[in-house]
């Protein structure tokens, strides 16, 4: 029997203008992949009811844990600047073994945009 979890996708547009969208998926699968979750997610976000083109046609490629159930949270509005060894989430390994558990929050976001953020951490309203 598989482990399931409610995990919550937040979608980042744009890192500048704090342009995020948050996105619930009920019966995740932990044992499943990171890529595999991944694509679900492009999958299901491409054809949601309710979100702007924007949020729907955007290229995500990263994912990094946000917040854990009874954890402490950030002070960033968007997602924290640090540990991204732990918390961006790998690829090859499974959700369970990213560190994903029941109530966790990611951040789903292009990698690109996010160094260039992280270089220059300015936002603009």
């Amino acid at each position: 029997m598989s482990e399931e979890a409610v995990v919550t996708v937040r979608l980042v547009r744009s890192f500048e203008h704090r342009n995020f969208r948050s996105v619930v998926f009920h019966g995740v699968c932990l044992e499943q992949k990171v890529e595999d979750f991944i694509r679900l997610v492009r999958d299901d976000v491409a054809t949601r009811a309710g979100l702007p083109p924007p949020f729907k046609n955007y290229a995500y490629d990263t994912m990094k844990i946000i917040h854990q159930a009874h954890g402490a949270k950030t002070n960033e509005l968007v997602m924290s600047l640090d540990d991204d060894e732990t918390l961006i989430l790998g690829s090859d390994l499974t959700l369970k073994a990213a560190g994903v558990a029941n109530e966790t929050e990611v951040a789903f976001f292009k990698k690109e945009d996010y160094g260039l953020f992280k270089a220059n951490p300015k936002t603009t309203w």
